[in-house]
């Protein structure tokens, strides 16, 4: 359990530059879906789609490769120097390949004479993919506060420019107030429109690097071949694996244009399914912070006694929390929807499909980490290579006879037959005393109270405040049904400290 205490404090500290940083950044939804149409924020939520995917291939499973590493060699400095400088050199390639081929990779993404945005997508990349591997190291030395700061400054900076370029200068270009219309006027364009969204990413990422100027002092730039070629090879399925599971991820923002229904309108559904997937933000942001976490701690566990004991306790409470959340968003999905422009919640339905595809996400990356302790990367591949071919087979029949709500299923789908297989396989190869019927339980009441709410709702025409109070007690009755179920551990646990105290005032 202390293992576990340790866990939950890092995701913690990892969650304040997650939760608290892109809650933060979150905030520019609201203004978003507000300033934008539902066809511009398609355009947003489509470029980003693609950065997902280069930013895997910009830093092709060298995180993970670090992780491992620093945990075997004896001479640290050395695989962070020739981690840090191999995906510098291949990074700064690709972005100048980027630009110089920006004007027919636009064509080709059907933005003709867009070429600035290819160009800006590859600077934000570039940034964030040399920048990962010094934010790796912080988590590695477990600097999870200054690892949270730093990721915190970069998010408020990127905050600060979109509402300088997209709230502000519109205002003050019509005004007369001194030196704030002449900013305007210098910086400020209605032409570029979305643009400005890159344009303040481009910043915040290249100040974010700049902060991080001590991870690059002192370095060589040398690369040692032996182990570059080690590390390539430990890395290369991860890359095969991160780029199948980004296709999981996003592949369906990517296509959504292709595949749509209505074509006239298919940035628009795009911008509705984008703005409403934001909604699933807790159970996203919980999911992200966590595997931040996770992924170094399951490292330092691997050579303890009790490990697997550890990692099943570790799957149960992140089930429970995942399912609570669940049901907090879809309790309060009324309030929660105000969070969107009133002309994007025609879609709100996709909301309880991607937070249960994103519990199963969360699940995976639980079961996955048994391929990495392992090292048998390739199973990572195999999982992910068959979730993307599923992804591609559902998006392709599901989007064009049912637009978004299709590719939500399909995202759900996928998620939960990759959880099935790499629970399957996992018990075979490395097996783990997971509590699987109290573990689905917990999802399951997380369901009923919810169904339950909506039955009373539909069949009862509950009054705005009795519906409120209503949805608080079945709130409050999961954490309730949990502690019931697990008393008699936490009580234990609770003695044990105690006795350890007493031992400890005596001594």
């Amino acid at each position: 359990m202390s293992g576990i205490k340790k866990l939950a404090g890092q995701t913690v500290l990892y969650g304040l530059s997650s939760i608290v940083g892109r809650m933060l950044n979150y905030l520019l939804v609201p203004i978003y879906t507000r300033i934008f149409s539902p066809a511009e924020y398609g355009v947003v939520s489509e470029l980003y789609s693609y950065s997902a995917f280069l930013l895997i291939l910009f830093t092709y499973g060298m995180e993970t490769a670090f992780f491992n590493f620093m945990q075997k060699e004896d001479n640290k400095n050395k695989v962070y120097e020739n981690c840090i400088s191999l995906v510098s050199y291949t990074t700064t390639i690709l972005v100048l390949l980027m630009i110089f081929f920006s004007s027919p990779l636009a064509a080709t993404i059907e933005y003709p004479g867009k070429g600035n945005y290819i160009i800006w997508l590859a600077l934000i990349i570039g940034f964030d993919a040399i920048t990962a591997i010094p934010f790796a190291r912080l988590r590695q030395q477990g600097k999870a506060l200054q690892f949270a700061l730093l990721k915190i400054a970069g998010i408020v900076i990127n905050i600060g420019l979109n509402l300088f370029f997209l709230v502000g200068c519109p205002v003050w270009i019509k005004g007369n107030d001194g030196l704030l219309s002449q900013l305007a006027v210098t910086f400020y364009s209605p032409t570029v429109g979305v643009g400005y969204v890159f344009i303040s990413n481009v910043i915040a990422s290249g100040l974010t690097m700049l902060l991080l100027y001590r991870q690059f002092s002192n370095l060589t730039w040398h690369l040692d071949s032996a182990l570059i070629k080690r590390m390539l090879y430990y890395a290369f399925p991860l890359l095969i694996a991160g780029f199948a599971g980004m296709v999981n991820e996003t592949f369906d923002r990517a296509v959504y244009k292709y595949l749509a229904p209505d074509a006239n309108h298919a940035l628009r559904d795009l911008g509705i399914y984008s703005a409403c997937y934001k909604l699933s933000i807790i159970m996203t942001l919980f999911v992200q912070t966590f595997r931040y976490a996770a992924e170094p701690f399951f490292f330092a566990q691997h050579d303890k006694q009790d490990k697997k004991e550890t990692y099943s306790k570790v799957m149960t409470w992140f089930v429970i929390t995942c399912s609570f959340i669940f049901l907090g968003v879809m309790l309060f999905i009324d309030v929660i929807k105000l969070f969107i422009g009133e002309q994007f919640r025609s879609g709100i339905d996709v909301v309880p499909v991607l937070l249960l595809a994103n519990l199963c996400l969360g699940v995976f990356y639980n079961l996955s980490m048994w391929y990495k302790l392992t090292e048998k990367t390739r199973y990572g591949a195999y999982f992910s290579i068959f979730g993307a071919v599923l992804t591609i087979i559902l998006l392709f029949v599901l989007i064009p006879s049912f637009g978004y709500m299709g590719a939500a299923w399909a995202t759900f789908i996928t998620y939960f037959a990759m959880m099935i297989v790499s629970f399957i396989t996992g018990q075979k190869h490395y097996p783990i005393p997971y509590k699987v019927k109290n573990d689905v339980f917990y999802v399951l009441l997380s369901l009923m109270l919810f169904s339950l709410s909506v039955y009373l709702q539909h069949q009862l025409d509950l009054p705005g405040s009795v519906k409120w109070i209503v949805n608080i007690i079945l709130l409050f009755i999961f954490p309730f049904v949990v502690f019931r179920m697990n008393r008699g551990e936490l009580i234990k646990k609770q003695n044990v400290e105690s006795q350890q105290n007493t031992i400890g005032r005596r001594n």
